[in-house]
């Protein structure tokens, strides 16, 4: 059986589409499945659209925003992740997006390659934009050029590339599973086994980075994570975070610090802090530009570089 969970926070037209794609790849793949919705205090409608519209759906409605990570734990804890004998375990549990479309074999596909191998932990899928355009669906772990090169693109062919944590086209086009370090968290399916060995998400990367810190503690655990490119699923990326840039700009490198005081060095994070200070002071000047030229207003600007200020003192 494989279990689906998707956290949703005010993307209701979105998500309706999205579970809908859900319910006809698990008819057309044949899949034994459940579903359940996580939802995040959203002021949209989306829970009762969920009631009204699916029914058979499992939905758990916050009052309040609880983050991507725990929301996430609130559909594990729900399987019985924390429990002794809790019945019937998926043999896979899927954390998909609200802002995904999931084509009609994509679950069929992660799961085979997920269940047939027993030293896979984690599988992700190729994700496209929605007018079918490629998007990088698989990651590196971060490291000190990653986060430069964030802040300096430089070239679009180096930002493009292995040297800032990405795959190359190539692996995707062969249509051939290939490992890497994590998947994009917009769509991330995981062996229960793996799950109960690991444990659930930590709560505290509120948004952002908890596939990463997830995905290092598979491999720490010693299990193998992979891109499955013959599972194709679309991804509108960013719908409930574009509207926030400033406190979404906090949020990121929040979470980063914390991914990066788990796992990474005292020099790494020394280095890190020096190449975090050049890239905010660039951003705040580049404000500046822009204010001066009439592009953003006051205001703007000043939301611009109290989040900066704030993620300087991190």
């Amino acid at each position: 059986m494989l279990a689906v969970i998707v956290v949703s926070h005010n993307t209701r037209t979105l998500l309706k589409d999205c579970l809908a794609s859900v319910f006809t790849s698990l008819e057309q793949s044949r899949l034994d499945g459940t579903v359940w919705v996580v939802d995040n205090a959203s002021s949209d409608g989306s829970p009762d659209m969920v009631r009204r519209e699916f029914p058979q759906v499992q939905l758990l409605a916050n009052p309040n925003n609880r983050g991507f990570a725990a929301a996430n734990n609130q559909g594990l804890r729900a399987l019985g992740c924390e429990q002794d004998g809790a019945g019937q375990s998926p043999r896979a549990v899927l954390l998909l997006n609200p802002d995904t479309v999931v084509h009609s074999d994509a679950l069929s596909q992660m799961f085979s390659r997920l269940t047939r191998d027993p030293a896979l932990g984690v599988v992700g899928p190729a994700l496209v934009y929605p007018d079918g355009s490629f998007q990088h669906a698989a990651f590196r772990f971060p490291d000190l050029l990653q986060v430069f090169l964030d802040f300096f693109p430089l070239n679009h062919r180096l930002t493009d590339s292995a040297l800032n944590g990405r795959y190359a086209k190539a692996c995707y086009q062969s249509q051939e599973p290939f490992p890497i370090d994590h998947p994009l968290g917009a769509a991330l399916m995981a062996k229960w086994e793996a799950i109960l060995q690991v444990g659930l998400m930590d709560e505290r990367f509120f948004m952002y980075c908890e596939e990463i810190d997830w995905c290092i503690r598979f491999k720490e655990k010693g299990w193998r994570i992979e891109c499955v490119p013959q599972a194709q699923i679309v991804h509108y990326a960013g719908q409930s975070t574009q509207q926030f840039r400033d406190k979404m700009l906090v949020a990121l490198w929040k979470s980063r610090s914390l991914l990066f005081d788990k796992h990474y060095s005292p020099a790494f994070r020394t280095a890190v802090r020096w190449v975090v200070a050049l890239g905010m002071k660039d951003k705040i000047r580049q404000a500046k530009a822009a204010l001066s030229r009439g592009d953003i207003g006051y205001d703007e600007f000043l939301r611009i570089e109290s989040a900066c200020q704030q993620v300087m003192e991190m």
